[in-house]
């Protein structure tokens, strides 16, 4: 949904903007996507383990590669692809 992409961008600028300060802007920004990045993959993870029959308490039967290559519906790739654009736009505003 478009809510959450939103939503994802206005918390990564947030997260550069807290943290750009002690670290730099580009490297805040890049915390900000790492941090989405990861959500994203661990979200795909769980929903390939749960569509193999993945209990909790199992060890998920997903390969480490398969959440980067598989389950990316546009939602999820505009989860990611928002909070990179508004980071990036950010930095190269304040002249990073």
């Amino acid at each position: 949904m478009i809510k959450t992409a939103l939503a994802h961008a206005l918390i990564a600028i947030a997260i550069q903007l807290a943290l750009g300060q002690f670290f730099g802007y580009v490297a805040a920004g890049a915390v900000a996507v790492a941090f989405y990045l990861g959500r994203e993959l661990s979200q795909h993870e769980y929903k390939l383990g749960i569509r193999r029959g993945w209990q909790w308490g199992e060890s998920l039967p997903v390969k480490p590669w398969e959440p980067i290559i598989r389950g990316w519906s546009r939602d999820s790739a505009l989860d990611i692809i928002a909070p990179v654009v508004a980071v990036a736009g950010l930095a190269y505003w304040l002249g990073v």
